[in-house]
């Protein structure tokens, strides 16, 4: 079968056919745990692997013009008896039977879009991530922001990785050790995948803080395995 012309550029190759050479190349850079989790200091360090530049323009460019079909909304929760909307705006896609519960709310996972999907398949592709959900977030600009937490909720198959990609604006990304207190600040960019490694969720709490200079908005893929029809 065919592919359809629209997940072609002008050349007519596909946007999400394999690993571009330079994101190849940026691998030589990636953060990795080290065999015990510690740095010359005797600090901890926390299991991911970053890697700057992994879609190209076209690629973050499609997801984007994509972006502004998706159903996003910026639901409520509960926070001491209060509620109160979250400061970004989201939505779950994810296969038949992967409905998600975080922060109090209960999600119904919605049909993949197409460049999500790809981007899916790519991922599995390139680092062999399974995964049968995605988190879509978009901050508005650096008001919108995301509190400390760990994504350890029970419906996440155990043993898993969570991938995620930033488009648009550069937003800080704060992990903070639960029981040191040692804390990571890396500048995420517009393209870069971000491998949160398992344990990761286990010892360590990630943000995006608010940056109220920043005026553009922000795009956040995290894509999830989670165990199908748990909420069933």
């Amino acid at each position: 079968m065919a592919k359809d012309n629209e997940w072609r550029d002008n050349q007519g190759y596909d946007l999400f056919s394999e690993l571009d050479d330079e994101a190849g190349l940026d691998l030589q850079l990636s953060l990795n745990l080290t065999d015990h989790g510690l740095n010359k200091t005797g600090q901890p360090i926390p299991p991911i692997t970053l890697v700057r530049g992994y879609l190209n323009a076209e690629q973050q460019l499609a997801l984007m013009t994509e972006s502004l079909t998706y159903p996003l909304s910026r639901p409520e929760i509960q926070v001491f008896g209060q509620f109160h909307a979250i400061p970004r705006q989201q939505v779950w896609f994810g296969d038949l039977g992967c409905d998600y519960l975080y922060s109090g709310l209960f999600i119904r996972a919605l049909p993949w879009p197409k460049y999500a999907h790809k981007l899916r398949e790519k991922l599995a592709r390139d680092y062999g991530l399974a995964s049968n959900g995605v988190l879509v977030n978009r901050y508005a600009d650096g008001k919108d922001c995301m509190g400390a937490h760990s994504d350890d909720e029970p419906e996440i198959a155990h043993g898993s990785h969570i991938a995620s990609i930033t488009l648009g604006a550069t937003r800080d990304f704060v992990l903070k050790h639960k029981h040191s207190q040692t804390k990571y600040n890396i500048s995420l960019h517009s393209g870069d995948l971000l491998i949160m490694h398992w344990p990761m969720q286990n010892d360590w709490l990630h943000s995006l803080p608010k940056r109220l200079k920043i005026k553009e908005p922000r795009w956040n893929y995290t894509f999830r395995q989670l165990i199908v029809n748990f909420h069933s």
